[in-house]
């Protein structure tokens, strides 16, 4: 028996009741892993922390985890990730619901600025999409575009088509289904009646119906008494009467040591089934706890088998995919350009031929103002162009349930809305090029996530191949990379993540540390990238960013499992008061305090005024007192090429080539220029340096004020 790797709509149904049971719970964080399962980390009063994973891939489940089963996290949170966390962090979990009987669950959320709806799509190719209270869809992590519905971002949120639901079901519209059929019962119960294959031969079996009887033969005693098992399922289902069982299967094959394998999961199921009757069983006290361990033991089970894990995996069918999207979306690229061409030579062309355009929509104007019919208007322009009429000649049809007529000019057809003039169809072409234009943008940007994707992959690709080339070659790598100075062409590799526009840089350790470049980014900071566990640092002196030293960078584990490192904080204090009036005045040290981020809040006391950026610190500080400034710009070449910049000890480690800085008589823009000429002087290609590590990508790092070379 092939064990269950997708929830069914009798599961979804029994999980409702038990999940609503979380309602109340806060959400803290979301994660996303690969691209089909999210992790949404919860806190209830009484319940203490919740981990619900929602995956739509291969695997198809919705349930709840014990803490001590979540995975680590991935180490950058992607784009869908981040926007979870901006929409939900805080928010009040408020109901879960499965549509109709269908193998969709929507989860809502509340939060002071809006509800935020989770719809999670158990079929098909699986697939998760997030919606506001009106269901216009913010993101997902599929596109669907079908006949039948469309999930995009920007649209509707479309549910498929409405399903019989079972549950529901009157006696009569019961029999109408089973009549309609033109097979046996059982598959009768699986297709018309939405129970799928295994709770359709459940059905029949506590009915005491043949399970391969042909429906024709079926009489009303069957009807009966199938009726009656969906009845008790529905009410069982209803008043949550479950008794979870997980179901195993013994082994039946030989291993090396002679013996026969070990059981293995099938099933976990709200209730006992005659039909695993002749399975082995352990009972649950919750269908959660039960789908929890079925899912992490058939995790086991199919690591304990021979696994092509073992073996290289695809890439090159992985690149060849990335590179096949590519191909199509430079394509769509160039369409957009175009039609966005044609748009606008076609309103160049209106006002080329103004005479002749107006001319025609003038004559149907004023014809339909005297209320002629389209199809004497038509006739008359038909008459106009056997005469030789230059205007008449120029129409090539006449919509008249539109208003539409179409013109010949120069060869190109072109729409015009026969109501308006001249420049309203002019000026309607020029929007449409404008709005083709803006696609061709989201498209460019969408070929930027592909392209990294595709880079991704051949790194990967590239690290598997460098391990099993063995330590020699690996070590003969790592002599090859202290030469990227001396290498006379230097591959691009760019990357912009989502904080680049904050300054930031990451630890000796490996953690994040963003700080604001202006009062509005501190106020951002502070309201959407602070979380858990994170540590807030500020000098003393007036005039700093905020400075938060990110606690779930890198390893994204549980914020409270972290103890960040002495060495990382003392890091993040050397930026803070770096990039503060400290330097600006032209001092070397500063003091800076360190607080929990529990600690800042936005809300004043009675009588106390915030100015925008600004924040109160509630408890006690941990004082860092003179603090030196310290700041160091590098090129980065591994794992991306680009600038990086902050206090020497962490920009160091992996930067090919840095620069420390010191506060000088030089200006921001002035000093920038020196370190690029020095750059450029390091690298033997010099072409290398101008496309990454420009004066103004060097700004970008500097501290405000007047600087100068440290050694100089």
């Amino acid at each position: 028996m092939d064990p269950k790797r997708e929830l069914t709509s009798v599961d979804l149904a029994a999980l409702v009741g038990e999940l609503g049971a979380y309602e109340g719970a806060k959400l803290d964080k979301a994660y996303l892993y690969g691209d089909d399962l999210v992790r949404l980390k919860m806190r209830d009063f009484d319940r203490g922390r919740i981990e619900l994973v929602l995956e739509v891939g291969e695997v198809k489940r919705a349930h709840t985890v014990a803490p001590e089963r979540v995975p680590d996290a991935p180490g950058r949170p992607p784009q869908f990730a981040m926007m979870l966390r901006n929409r939900l962090s805080g928010a009040d979990f408020v109901g879960v619901e499965q549509y109709e009987f269908d193998r969709i669950l929507e989860f809502t959320f509340e939060r002071e600025d809006g509800t935020t709806r989770l719809i999670v799509e158990l079929f098909g190719q699986g697939n998760v999409a997030v919606t506001d209270g009106e269901y216009e869809v913010i993101d997902c992590l599929e596109t669907v575009r079908l006949k039948s519905r469309t999930v995009v971002p920007g649209s509707r949120y479309e549910f498929p088509e409405s399903r019989l639901n079972p549950l529901t079901v009157s006696r009569e519209a019961f029999d109408r289904e089973m009549e309609d059929s033109d097979t046996d019962v059982v598959r009768t119960l699986a297709t018309q009646l939405n129970f799928g294959g295994l709770y359709a031969e459940e059905l029949c079996t506590r009915a005491g119906v043949e399970k391969g009887m042909d429906i024709a033969d079926a009489a009303e005693d069957e009807y009966d008494r199938l009726y009656e098992a969906i009845e008790r399922l529905a009410l069982d289902l209803r008043n949550g009467n479950f008794e979870p069982r997980l179901y195993l299967e013994d082994g039946d094959e030989e291993g090396d040591d002679g013996e026969t394998d070990s059981a293995r999961v099938v099933d976990a199921t709200p209730f006992p089934l005659e039909e695993h009757a002749e399975l082995a069983a352990e009972p649950y006290d919750s269908f959660l706890a039960a789908l929890d361990d079925y899912f992490f033991r058939l995790e086991l089970d199919e690591d304990e088998e021979p696994d092509p894990t073992t073996q290289k995996p695809d890439f090159e069918e992985e690149i060849a995919k990335y590179e096949r999207i590519i191909e199509q979306q430079q394509g769509a690229i160039e369409g957009f350009e175009q039609q966005a061409d044609e748009l606008r030579a076609q309103a160049e062309l209106l006002y080329a031929e103004y005479g002749l355009v107006d001319d025609i929509l003038s004559t149907i104007q004023e014809a339909r103002a005297q209320d002629r019919p389209w199809d004497e208007i038509e006739e008359r322009f038909e008459e106009g162009a056997e005469r030789g009429i230059e205007a008449a000649e120029a129409v090539v049809d006449i919509d008249s349930s539109e208003g539409i007529v179409t013109i010949d000019l120069d060869g190109d057809r072109i729409d015009l809305v026969a109501h308006d003039g001249v420049e309203q169809n002019a000026d309607r072409l020029y929007t449409e090029a404008k709005r083709v234009a803006e696609k061709k943008e989201g498209a460019l940007a969408a070929i930027e996530d592909t392209r990294e994707d595709l880079e991704d992959a051949k790194r990967r690709r590239d690290d598997w191949e460098a391990d099993d080339e063995g330590d020699e070659q690996a070590d003969d790598e790592e002599a090859e990379e202290k030469n990227w100075l001396e290498m006379p062409s230097i591959p691009i590799r760019e990357n912009e993540p989502w904080f680049d526009r904050f300054r930031w840089f990451h630890t000796s350790d490996g953690y994040l540390v963003i700080g604001g470049r202006n009062a509005d980014q501190n106020e951002e900071l502070v309201k959407k990238y602070l979380e858990p566990g994170d540590t807030v640092l500020h000098t003393q002196a007036h005039g700093g960013p905020v400075t938060v030293l990110k606690a779930t960078d890198p390893s994204e584990a549980s914020s409270s499992d972290i103890e960040l490192p002495d060495s990382s904080i003392e890091e993040a204090a050397q930026f803070a008061v770096s990039y503060s009036s400290v330097w600006k005045d032209g001092r070397y040290a500063g003091d800076v305090y360190a607080v929990d981020s529990d600690q800042v809040t936005k809300t004043p006391e009675s009588g106390e005024y915030l100015e925008k950026g600004g924040f109160a610190i509630r408890g006690d500080r941990t004082y860092h007192r003179d603090t030196p400034v310290g700041v160091a710009v590098g090129i980065q070449c591994e794992p991306y090429t680009r600038v990086i910049g902050g206090p020497p000890s962490a920009i160091e480690q992996t930067a090919e080539t840095t620069i420390e800085l010191e506060p000088g008589r030089y200006a921001q823009a002035d000093a920038a220029k020196r370190l690029y000429r020095r750059f450029r002087e390091q690298f033997a290609d010099e072409s290398f340096v101008r496309k990454i590590a420009s004066p103004d990508r060097i700004q970008h790092f500097m501290p405000p004020g007047g600087s100068r070379i440290a050694e100089e």
